[in-house]
């Protein structure tokens, strides 16, 4: 997945019934390139649905782990956006103290958490980063 990979399932995120043309004019590529873009992702398993549903979300056999990014001055909506491009993000959230955000990530293997977490830190706007694997999770009962 390149960069327009993620621009793509960004613009998906937002409205998945995006038709072709709109979402060529919005990434500065022919219909055809997001046409052949599309079908791949879909090929490749990334895409599973047109309801924009990422692969494996919510499976727990999968490299899980929090990741806290300390985004440069006024920088963190451009962050948001390009961090959305991302399917092995499943959730963004804003804080406050150290770090700006927090990025919940899941991937399938070792090699490819480790290759988000470079593409990700090659954000501009972004300063530092920590992250942390997930081990095991455990729900508190309530009521």
């Amino acid at each position: 997945m390149d960069d327009t990979d993620r621009r793509l399932i960004a613009e998906l995120r937002s409205d998945a019934r995006l038709p072709v043309a709109t979402l060529a004019a919005r990434l500065g590529v022919s219909r055809a390139t997001v046409r052949n873009r599309l079908d791949r992702l879909v090929a490749d398993g990334v895409i599973q649905g047109f309801t924009l549903r990422l692969a494996a979300e919510g499976d727990f056999d999968q490299v899980r782990a929090i990741m806290m990014i300390e985004v440069e001055g006024k920088g963190t909506e451009a962050v948001f956006r390009r961090l959305h491009g991302f399917p092995e993000v499943r959730a963004l959230h804003s804080t406050n103290g150290r770090w700006d955000i927090v990025a919940e990530l899941a991937t399938d293997t070792l090699e490819a958490f480790d290759r988000t977490l470079a593409a990700i830190r090659l954000i501009d706007g972004i300063a530092s980063t920590e992250t942390s694997i997930l081990l095991s999770s455990r729900k508190r009962a309530f009521g």
